[in-house]
Formats: C-alpha cells, structure tokens, sequence
C-alpha cells in the first residue's frame, strides 16, 4: 500500500463485550500485511481460535501481520461476556487508550485507531468523566479544543458542539467555541487533506436557517457575522444555510466540509451516507487518530456477523492521514 506508514498503526480493544474483538480480527483478514496495525487487548476476549500473534514492541506487528492478527497484551480482569459490559474492565479499557495515546506519541506506532466504547460502562465502572473519546484524547493530549469530523460517503462534516443534550445547544454555541471549529477544520483540511484552499459550508442552528429571524435569530446575531469576519480573512466559508438542504449530492459538490451546529445535524447525513463505512476523524490532536463510526453494537456482539468495514475505512484512513504528516 503506498500510503502505508513506516511504523505500524495501533488500535485500542475499545469495550471488549462490544464488536470490537470481532471487527479487529474481520479487519486483519481484509488488510492483513498491506497495512499493519496491532490491537492493545486482552487475547482472551477475541473469537476462539482466532490466528493470534503475540507481539512485545509495536515494531513486530510489520512482520507478524502477515501470520496472523498482531497483538499487544492488555489484561484485563474479567472475562468479555458478549453484550454485557463488566465494571471491573472499565478501567483497563481506558488505559488502553492511553497506551496506545503514549505509543503514537513515542512514534512506536504511527496513529491510533480506537475501538468503539460504552460510555456509560466506564462511568458505572471508573468514574468515566468525559462525554467521549474525542473530550478525552483532548485531556490526554493537553489540547484545549479538538474537532470530530466524520468522513465518509463523499461527505466531511463536523460538529461544533458534540456530546451534549439538544436543549444545552443554543447556550453551548458560543462565537469562540464556532471560530475554533472552523479553523480546526480549516487548517486539517490543509493540512490532513492536502486541500490547499478548503472550502467549507457552515449550518444554521434553526430551521430554515432562521428564516429571517423568524425560526431564531443565532444565525443573525451569532454566526453571520463571524462568516463575514473570517471571510475577510480570506477563508472560503458559505452559509449559514439552512441544514435540510445542505446535505444533497449536488450541494455536496460545493464545498469540502461541512460545519453543522449539533450532534445529529451532523450524524444523521453521514449515517445515511456510509452507515457501515464511515469513519471518524479527531481534528486539532498533534497525533492522528481515527475510528468506526458506530457504537459497540451490544445486540449482534458476539454473533459474528458484525461488519468490520468502518474500522478498515478507519484504518486506512488512519494510515493515509499518517503518511501525509510524516512527508
């Protein structure tokens, strides 16, 4: 693969009770040693009788990709019960982000594709107090903002508040929080993405966009005139525009990526897309990082009918955005 990194790429088991296990091992099976990566897990939580190989230092996995699924040792102390979350792993699930945070960080690995988790399992389970993964890889990086960007079907977008209830929206959607997703976006799509000049299409927070005031006034009072202001710039930013008509194929074709305002705003055009190869992307991190757009999947856990496509687009992805920092 030409794009492949020179070190190898980690992935993180995520919750062990979810899919992941299972999409790990589907995705080595497709990608074997065209693009090495390795999991930090416990072996003991993957399907039974899966083509293993034991690894000390993320530089082995180069070479054992080609025999089997590379693995870094990760214990944990429970069992992974299919569909049904432990709270005493809830900790080891975090510390394999973080290790696989502090090998990227070491260049050991490459980049970090994370494996789904279950929020609420590490709350119940450690005291989990971030809304995500995307909070939390800011806390470990030490970065005050960072960016999700979800990728996938011919669409890039990104949302400017993220985990947070639909009624803390409007207050949450403040003119400093907006600037500093744009120029997230912004400098990534340069930087990442190899556009030199990005164009990017902001949302309205209301119907309509407003409607003149009439549906709300944030479009008036908050985002237009931050557009103008960085439009002065020189970015090449439209809207705000109306979310329901922002999102066709025709539409798509006039910008790059897509600011929208909330969560769903964002996820339900990108599901819709690439529900089973969409790929999220952290912006603004000093490392790359990646992962499926989907959740742990508790109701097919263990079924082996998981599809592991968007952790492979998560991986290659992971890969590409690696090899264009490192040129």
């Amino acid at each position: 693969m030409s794009d492949a990194p020179a070190a190898p790429l980690a992935l993180s088991c995520g919750e062990p009770a979810g899919v992941g296990p299972e999409i790990a091992l589907g995705a080595w099976r497709a990608l074997g040693a065209e693009l090495p990566f390795f999991l930090i897990g416990d072996p003991a939580h993957l399907p039974a009788g899966a083509p293993l190989v034991m690894i000390d230092e993320p530089a082995q996995a180069v070479a054992a990709a080609a025999r089997g699924l590379p693995v870094l040792a990760h214990p944990f102390p429970e069992p992974a019960v299919p569909g049904r979350p432990a709270p005493a792993n809830a900790p080891a699930v975090i510390a394999a982000i973080e290790r696989g945070v502090a090998l990227v960080r070491q260049g050991r690995a490459a980049a970090l594709c994370t494996g789904p988790i279950h929020k609420r399992a590490l709350q119940e389970g450690a005291g989990f107090a971030f809304p995500g993964h995307t909070e939390y890889l800011a806390h470990l990086a030490g970065v005050e903002q960072v960016a999700m960007m979800l990728v996938g079907g011919g669409l890039r977008v990104v949302p400017a508040t993220i985990h947070i209830p639909l009624a803390r929206v409007p207050a949450a959607l403040t003119a400093p929080l907006l600037e500093r997703t744009i120029r997230i976006t912004h400098d990534a799509l340069r930087r990442d993405f190899a556009l030199p000049a990005p164009r990017i299409a902001v949302a309205g927070l209301n119907p309509h966009a407003g409607e003149g005031g009439v549906m709300g006034r944030e479009e008036i009072a908050l985002i237009a005139p931050l557009l103008e202001r960085l439009r002065a710039e020189g970015l090449a930013l439209s809207g705000p525009l109306p979310a329901d008509t922002m999102f066709h194929e025709r539409a798509r074709r006039g910008y790059d990526a897509a600011i929208a305002m909330y969560h769903d705003q964002a996820l339900i055009p990108i599901k819709t897309l690439a529900f089973d190869a969409g790929v999220n992307v952290t912006l603004g991190l000093p490392f790359v990082r990646t992962s499926p757009d989907h959740g742990t999947a508790f109701d097919i856990a263990g079924r082996g009918i998981a599809r592991p496509d968007s952790l492979i687009a998560a991986l290659r992805m992971a890969a590409e955005l690696a090899a264009r920092r490192a040129s």
